[in-house]
């Protein structure tokens, strides 16, 4: 019966419409909704869609998706765009689809090769390690925009006992698999055996592996952290006038902190260059050495030692440690495009509103750059949607013993953007197997444990403390050990192995 519902609508002239509307149930599968099964259902009636189709339909049904999936899955920049980029309701909304058209290539072109190759022969082993691949394109193509990733949905699922090994790509990967496997038992009842027990293997191999731990968490030396959400608004967060404000909503707040292993602050919390910050970050120094408290604050550096050609020196997006038993500077490496830094700037800049942002003219920082020291600690650093790119948060974590993630969501208002970023912060956790402090400006604040669960966190856009523990851990996950190369070898592999056999067949 489903077999014969679905093959006229893989015929069907309307077969794209169809796929836009898969694509945009798909973010539904990840936070704030965490219905994963949806990912199973839309990924496996793409699969399908997808199947015996001309590369040219097989094209636009995979771009279909894509701007399904990116449209919903990243409506949040139309709060970015048009609440605090100041650019009109009709362009905000026209330059949100201009992304999901563009990020959507990425699935249309995925369809295109999968058809002209014609992969969909042994489709659960063509479609799968190719989807993948094209999820991990995004992670560095064009500078990346590492967003919206099948496996995240499945932190809530027994898939996740695979996330310390294989990480969120893996997890993709048998996500897929699995689809298709259950569709294939839909379909094909006769045929169903096999197909269920690679499934049953998949799942049950998953629940056993959340029972080991990789890593182990050293209680006996706690590292007590109070994490401060000054909630400024971020409307007016880079005003002249709200300087002074900003600086003592942070100063009262973090009064009774002191004492405190480490008092922690946002990205930027510090609204001004540090050279300009001199007397107020002198105060927060000696507040902390008196109480023995190390201090770790997100704040705009410009390289005075560096200048231009025009005598402007380059501007970094900086988290600084300083206090007792705090030292350090990290230079964000991954930028922003259009928040930090404007791609093709001379074109752009000036033409409208959101492309004159403050703080819009960022330098990346280079790739080999120390952790942090907190106390007898080291702190691998992640500044903003950076904890979003799996392989620069494990090669920045591979000498700390715990990791800190500063950002400033109040860029996406009350969007699902804030909570699909806290799950990617859980999704590194267990990866690593690192605790992780997040301290955002307007939430969602909160301390994450080496299995990815939110011990605490502080309610959104609410002026707050939230005090914790974090520990060093004994051990690495293989995950640590060996990043994305085992899931990228795989996917390679099977996709070379079918090249060889269709290249067989047709000998």
């Amino acid at each position: 019966m489903i077999k014969n519902l679905l093959n006229p609508l893989r015929q069907s002239r309307y077969a794209p419409l169809l796929c836009l509307g898969l694509g945009a149930l798909f973010p539904f599968s990840l936070a704030p909704y965490h219905a994963w099964p949806i990912a199973l259902i839309s990924l496996a009636l793409l699969a399908d869609l997808l199947h015996q189709q001309t590369p040219k339909q097989a094209l636009l049904r995979g771009w279909g998706f894509g701007i399904g999936l990116w449209g919903v899955g990243v409506s949040w920049l139309y709060v970015s765009i048009h609440e605090y980029g100041f650019t009109p309701a009709w362009l905000a909304v026209l330059m949100v689809a201009f992304v999901a058209v563009v990020m959507g290539l990425f699935t249309g072109v995925m369809g295109y090769v999968y058809s002209r190759f014609k992969l969909d022969r042994r489709a659960i082993l063509g479609f799968a390690p190719l989807f993948v691949l094209f999820e991990w394109l995004k992670t560095w193509l064009f500078t990346g925009f590492p967003w919206l990733f099948t496996g995240y949905g499945f932190i809530d699922s027994v898939l996740v006992g695979y996330a310390p090994i294989i990480g969120v790509f893996g997890l993709s990967l048998l996500a897929v698999i699995s689809a298709q496997c259950v569709l294939m038992i839909v379909k094909y009842q006769q045929k169903a055996w096999s197909y269920g027990l690679l499934v049953i293997a998949i799942w049950l191999g998953g629940f056993g592996l959340q029972y080991i731990n990789w890593t182990k968490s050293e209680f006996s030396k706690p590292l007590s952290v109070s994490i401060i959400q000054g909630n400024i608004p971020q409307d007016v967060k880079w005003q002249l006038e709200w300087r002074d404000k900003t600086l003592d909503i942070y100063r009262q707040l973090s009064k009774s902190e002191w004492g405190q292993n480490l008092v922690i602050w946002p990205e930027a919390a510090v609204p001004m260059f540090q050279y300009e910050a001199n007397d107020f970050l002198k105060e927060m120094d000696d507040n902390a050495l008196a109480k023995k408290s190390a201090f770790v604050t997100g704040i705009p550096y410009a390289d005075l030692q560096k200048l231009d050609a025009s005598g402007v020196p380059p501007f970094y997006n900086s988290m600084a440690a300083i206090g007792d038993g705090g030292y350090g500077l990290y230079f964000k490496q991954r930028l922003v495009p259009f928040g930090e830094y404007v791609p093709f700037e001379s074109w752009l800049r000036g033409t409208l509103p959101f492309f004159n942002l403050e703080m819009s003219s960022f330098s990346a920082g280079n790739r080999q750059q120390s952790p942090l020291y907190v106390k007898e600690f080291k702190l691998a650093a992640a500044i903003c949607y950076e904890i979003a790119y799996p392989e620069l948060t494990r090669r920045n974590a591979q000498k700390a013993d715990f990791i800190a993630t500063l950002s400033n969501d109040g860029w996406f208002g009350t969007s699902t953007g804030p909570h699909q970023h806290l799950q990617m912060v859980q999704m590194r956790a267990i990866e690593t197997g690192k605790w992780i402090i997040r301290a955002t400006n307007t939430g969602i604040s909160g301390f994450i444990s080496p299995k990815g669960t939110i011990v605490k966190q502080a309610p959104q856009f609410k002026r707050t403390v939230l005090r914790g523990n974090v520990y060093a851990v004994v051990g690495k996950t293989p995950y640590s050990r060996l990043g994305d190369w085992p899931v990228l070898v795989l996917c390679f592999g099977l996709l070379g192995w079918l090249g060889f056999k269709r290249r067989k067949i047709k000998a």
